[in-house]
């Protein structure tokens, strides 16, 4: 397949983002936030399913994923702005949000923040906030996540070498297959199922060109994680959705049910069959489709 090249998108503060667009020109936007460590490339299927739907496909890659200029420190919150930039920068005043994994906070930032603006929000296999009262944050997760937390909480310098050490397989990988043996630990057997065809090419090369040139954008996302996002979530006021599965190993079901609990006026859907991969792949038009049934008009 033919992987879409970026736009390049340039903030008012001088920086710099990856932004891809599809579908139709005039249709109203759907922003959608990658997963942690990823980039804006988005799955053709994906793409289709938004169009056929009347929606404008935008995505973008976070600071320090791709050729998107590092912002060091930043907040998930910090994502917002970049947000309203994009859209106002295609003419749309009101927008659909849509994130999954490491996207999911940004989609809920995007909610929380930008309210007014926000049409409708879901929010794909979403982690907790760090330190969630009542939650065991770290419990069900695969053995390569548990690594890379520890890396985390250890300090910077142990956490680029950890990155830097996992960089080199997700930046070599060319078959689903090298992606099994990376991160085997982290993927049931129903996860391994989904990567195959455009998705299993689109993930592969989204994380190829996610460090690229270095690991700052996955670093500043486990950093963000772990730290308070900048908003609460009791702050969105917009109609939000929620999709996880119970074989997650990556964020495991604890989180979407707790998320089910504290996000206000939530939609949970919680599927026992899917894992961390197979949800999006399985549910993305009936995603869209909720996503859209109850949007605000």
């Amino acid at each position: 397949m033919n992987i879409p090249e970026p736009q390049p998108f340039d903030l008012p503060d001088g920086r710099r983002l990856d932004l891809y667009l599809g579908g139709p020109d005039d249709g109203v936007p759907l922003v959608s936030h990658h997963g942690t460590p990823g980039a804006g490339i988005p799955v053709t299927s994906f793409v289709e399913a938004a169009a056929d739907r009347g929606l404008r496909w935008v995505s973008y890659s976070r600071p320090g994923y791709g050729a998107s200029t590092r912002l060091a420190d930043r907040t998930v919150a910090d994502c917002a702005a970049d947000v309203a930039a994009i859209v106002d920068h295609l003419g749309a005043q009101r927008f659909y949000t849509i994130g999954a994994s490491g996207g999911g906070p940004h989609t809920l930032a995007c909610a929380a923040r930008l309210s007014e603006r926000i049409i409708g929000c879901a929010a794909i296999a979403c982690p907790a906030p760090w330190g969630a009262e009542g939650l065991d944050w770290l419990a069900g997760q695969g053995p390569e996540n548990i690594e890379e937390w520890e890396a985390t909480l250890a300090g910077p310098e142990e956490l680029e070498r950890y990155l830097t050490k996992e960089a080199a397989s997700v930046g070599v990988a060319t078959s689903p297959q090298d992606l099994i043996d990376a991160i085997g630990g982290l993927l049931p057997e129903v996860d391994r199922d989904a990567l195959t065809g455009v998705f299993a090419e689109t993930l592969i090369a989204s994380g190829r060109r996610a460090v690229s040139n270095g690991v700052w954008g996955w670093f500043d996302d486990d950093v963000a994680f772990t730290r308070a996002w900048g908003f609460d979530l009791s702050e969105i006021a917009v109609p939000a959705s929620l999709w996880q599965g119970r074989q997650d190993k990556m964020v495991p079901f604890g989180h979407g049910e707790w998320l089910s609990a504290h996000v206000p006026g939530v939609r949970a859907h919680l599927s026992d069959a899917d894992g961390h991969l197979s949800l999006a792949v399985t549910s993305f038009p009936a995603i869209l489709d909720d996503l859209m049934e109850h949007a605000i008009r």
